[in-house]
């Protein structure tokens, strides 16, 4: 209670402070520039502070057993350079992988063994103005904490990203849900620190009263309240959920028909919905710029993009530390991404999917801003992609990011009776394969894994809308892909369907907590 009061303290002075203060473009850009100058110097003050400062620190208990003093540390960045450094680091054992940094397994080093939760990734350096959730798409969301400063770099991100994009001056709205998910508020936020006006919050969830909720409620409320006495108004959440994906369609169909097309911020699976509904309602939305976030944005995505006559673009963020990349003005690949390397670093080590003989090369970040809500020290996320190095003439490219990322996906697996497929062979079933031969769009088919009497299932979600499907040739053209490409897969396929494991259910595909439709869900019953 008493951490909360703080909360409350430091969030309502720094609303104040935060509005009132905006950053111009020039700001932004130079604000942005001193960071990238100064990463190696940052990731020093930082693991000399929040790491070796707090014995309680992971991390700490990591490089103590490595034998890593900071004096080693801070030599090594300024001989051979951070991504060198954090290379000598993993290959000491000073690593977290992702079940790790999620607290779902203990932390197993040869010769050190210690339990670990979501909190103790925690940074001890945040000032913690407000505290919000991941919008949980693998799971319960993750309690995340954000201050004023973060918000104001990423608010410099966001500017940028509009120069860059030759998106000023559209009208704008968001589709995304309220406090305890963080999307909305924080994108509303960052907006304003630009003097960028969104005209519409449409919701995912509705701004109600619970026990549980109630400090969301009063951060929100403050915040629309704040907003309008200094003179930066927010708009107040209408609640939209997906099933009401018209409302958008209508509001961009009129920016359209005004001659002003809009831009919103959603989540693919979000804006594909809405491209559908339009078509469906001979609703001409064209012109509009779809800027999305939070999954993957594919091929069968964006031909539906296309066919509305607009156009869109991928950003990369995590919830526990926010952007981590912004799609790059000249590539003509969907979701070609600038790295955000002043913010932080990347290297990548091949992993080897348990219970399977993929193997990818896995992500790891580090943080390189005081101000992220958690600290990472080569951490794994449950990401991979193609990351190089390589000029572009984009305003990202000008600035000095070099770094890029292309095909990011979640190496998640679905697993049941022994068989195991990975995003990338889902993303393909049901984007493309299965609406291609039975009908409807990327968003009708989903994978359903749950398990029943204490038997695993696999249910394969197809929306009434794909219209009527002969569900045993569905089956068997699952089984027949998915057994297609190794000896052993073709028996796993084979034992489905002796078991007769995968099933038909004839429903719209699950949301997530965010709203994203992916291709694996995972229900949890109670």
């Amino acid at each position: 209670m008493i951490d909360d009061l703080r909360m409350f303290f430091r969030y309502f002075s720094g609303l104040r402070r935060f509005l009132r203060q905006p950053l111009t473009l020039e700001d932004c850009r130079r604000r942005i520039l001193h960071q990238l100058q100064d990463r190696n110097e940052s990731f020093l003050r930082i693991v000399e502070r929040g790491i070796y400062g707090n014995p309680r620190s992971p991390y700490a208990k990591l490089l103590k057993h490595a034998g890593i003093d900071f004096t080693t540390v801070a030599a090594l960045v300024r001989r051979e350079g951070l991504e060198a450094t954090l290379d000598r680091l993993y290959d000491a054992g000073v690593y977290v992988t992702f079940e790790e940094f999620k607290g779902r397994r203990p932390v197993h080093r040869s010769g050190l063994n210690f339990t670990v939760r979501p909190a103790d990734f925690d940074n001890p350096l945040l000032a913690r103005d407000y505290e919000m959730r991941t919008g949980g798409s693998r799971g319960v969301g993750t309690r995340i904490i954000v201050d004023f400063d973060l918000l104001t770099h990423e608010a410099a991100y966001h500017c940028l990203s509009i120069e860059c994009l030759g998106l000023a001056g559209r009208p704008v709205a968001i589709w995304y849900g309220v406090p305890p998910v963080v999307s909305g508020l924080k994108h509303l936020l960052r907006s304003a620190k630009i003097d960028q006006r969104i005209e519409r919050w449409f919701s995912l969830s509705p701004l109600v009263v619970r026990p549980k909720t109630l400090k969301y409620f009063v951060f929100t409320k403050y915040a629309l309240y704040g907003s309008r006495l200094f003179g930066k108004p927010l708009p107040n959440p209408e609640y939209t959920p997906l099933e009401n994906a018209h409302e958008v369609a209508l509001w961009l169909a009129a920016k359209s028909r005004e001659g002003s097309p809009a831009e919103l911020h959603t989540n693919p699976s979000s804006g594909v919905r809405v491209c559908l509904v339009a078509k469906e309602h001979g609703l001409d939305i064209s012109g509009t710029f779809f800027r999305f976030n939070s999954e993957p944005y594919t091929p069968g995505k964006a031909k539906i993009v296309a066919e509305s006559g607009s156009r869109a673009a991928a950003q990369y963020s995590m919830g526990e530390i926010g952007n981590i990349g912004m799609a790059c003005g000249t590539s003509a690949a969907l979701d070609d991404i600038h790295l955000l390397t002043d913010k932080l670093a990347v290297i990548q080590r091949e992993k080897q999917i348990q219970n399977s003989t993929v193997r990818v090369d896995a992500l790891l970040y580090t943080t390189l801003l005081p101000s992220c809500p958690k600290l990472l020290l080569n951490v794994e996320s449950d990401d991979y992609g193609k990351v190089e190095r390589r000029k572009c003439n984009c305003l990202w490219g000008d600035l000095g990011f070099e770094q890029h990322i292309e095909n990011i996906r979640s190496y998640d697996k679905l697993t049941s009776e022994g068989m195991t497929f990975f995003g990338s062979e889902l993303i393909s079933l049901v984007e493309d394969v299965l609406p291609s031969r039975f009908g409807g769009h990327a968003t009708d088919y989903q994978f359903l894994e749950e398990e029943e009497d204490g038997l695993p299932r696999v249910n394969i979600v197809v929306s009434p809308r794909a219209g009527a499907i002969d569900e045993e040739r569905l089956i068997l053209t699952i089984l027949d892909r998915l057994g297609s490409s190794l000896v052993l897969k073709s028996m796993m396929a084979e034992r489905w369907r002796e078991g007769r494991t995968l099933r038909v259910i004839r429903r719209e595909p699950f949301a997530s907590g965010a709203a994203k439709i992916l291709p694996l869900h995972i229900l949890r019953k109670p």
